[in-house]
């Protein structure tokens, strides 16, 4: 029997059902329907009060869009957070259609086109350079449009966040421009009148190592001071990247926030004179709201085959791909799951659950302990909050995508 991973806190049982926000699994479904991905907002502002209290009153906090653009959550987010995150066009037009302020967003990524280019630059979207010939481009377009654009220049440090699940810094890399070059581009955008916004390092991202993510602020820290003496000019903003993990497998233990905001606040107080008066941010993603989630599915058939029991569910890893151990996993692990109808129920049994998918990668449980389960009950996939709708191939064979509710216990 394979263990699950760790059921975030903040869940409970309402007569022996999962609740969510204070609303039965049942419940939920039966307004929705099948399958379902159900934030939890009480909990996303929980923990962005908790990282208020552990953070440094200087930080500014970003919400990560590509995380989750649910735009329920993001109209939610816009009374928590200081700025928010995109990396397209597309999500642009997400934040702008959910009544985002356009001031309040940054816009990374590769591969911008001149029409993403275009709408962030008319808008006064922070742009954040990935390129030498990116910024070319912007600075045209901001002549043609007759506006001065708003540019920041993400670098590619050299150094990356130890133990990431993803690392972005280090090397050669698609994403930034490399520390080396970035001062003679900085200098470049300034002569050439735009609104200099500073710069954008991101190293890393899902780490549960406090040691490891204050290694690289302190890092991060040091190179931005680094750069803007280069570049002759003061720094006006500096976002410190993200790289806070959530506890997904079996053995995972919770990020030590306390820890990390100790180390930058120390950082803070002996800031180098070039960084006074720079505004510093973080941006996260899951980080806010991966443990707020909840991917609901019901199981359609229980099967037996050669002695091992499949519990066949109406979704499955297209809807939520990481579950299944196809987003970026060397070693498959089960994501903390559980039987929602039976929640808190022993174990009675070893299952697979699996989805409607006909391909055996389609397994978001692998051989787990489980209450005994039928046709109807309500499997629950928990950490689904970022990274499941939004990174998942939902049209694979015609399926289409999960509903998506959030929820609110004072509603």
């Amino acid at each position: 029997m394979k263990p699950l991973g760790p059921i975030p806190p903040g869940f409970t049982a309402i007569d022996g059902e999962l609740a969510i926000a204070g609303r039965k699994a049942s419940e939920l479904v039966v307004e929705a329907g099948t399958p379902l991905f159900v934030y939890d907002a009480g909990l996303i502002t929980a923990r962005v009060a908790a990282l208020r209290a552990a953070l440094p009153e200087r930080l500014g906090l970003h919400y990560a869009v590509k995380a989750n653009p649910f735009a329920p959550l993001l109209r939610h987010m816009a009374g928590l957070v200081d700025g928010f995150d995109i990396a397209s066009g597309g999500e642009l037009a997400m934040v702008v259609a959910a009544g985002l302020d356009p001031a309040r967003i940054s816009f990374a990524g590769p591969g911008k086109r001149d029409d993403e280019l275009e709408a962030a630059i008319m808008r006064g979207v922070t742009l954040n350079l990935e390129s030498a010939r990116e910024a070319e481009r912007a600075l045209a377009v901001g002549e043609r449009l007759g506006r001065a654009p708003r540019l920041a220049i993400r670098v590619n440090p050299d150094f990356d966040l130890k133990g990431s699940g993803m690392k972005m810094g280090g090397g050669a890399k698609p994403f930034g421009v490399d520390a080396a070059l970035v001062p003679a581009l900085a200098r470049r955008l300034i002569a050439a009148g735009c609104e200099w916004r500073g710069l954008h390092i991101y190293a890393g991202s899902q780490t549960l190592d406090a040691a490891a993510i204050a290694e690289t602020q302190a890092a991060t820290i040091a190179l931005a001071a680094r750069l803007a003496e280069d570049s002759g000019a003061a720094l006006p903003a500096c976002n410190l990247g993200g790289g806070f993990g959530i506890p997904y497998f079996p053995g995972d233990r919770p990020l030590d926030l306390a820890a990390v905001g100790r180390a930058l606040e120390a950082q803070f107080a002996a800031l180098p004179a070039v960084l006074g008066e720079t505004a510093f941010c973080i941006e996260l993603g899951r980080y806010l709201v991966g443990e707020a989630g909840v991917y609901l599915t019901r199981i359609v058939d229980r099967k037996d085959s050669h002695g091992e029991v499949f519990l066949v569910t109406d979704g499955g890893l297209h809807h939520q791909l990481a579950a299944s151990g196809n987003f970026g996993t060397v070693v498959r692990r089960n994501y903390p799951s559980a039987i929602a109808t039976r929640f808190g129920a022993p174990v009675e049994e070893e299952a697979s659950v699996v989805g409607c998918l006909c391909t055996p990668l389609d397994r978001l449980a692998d051989k787990a302990g489980f209450p005994r389960a039928d046709e109807g009950d309500l499997v629950a996939v928990f950490c689904a909050g970022a990274y499941g709708a939004s990174a998942s191939p939902a049209q694979f064979l015609g399926h289409g995508p999960a509903a998506e509710r959030l929820v609110n216990a004072n509603s």
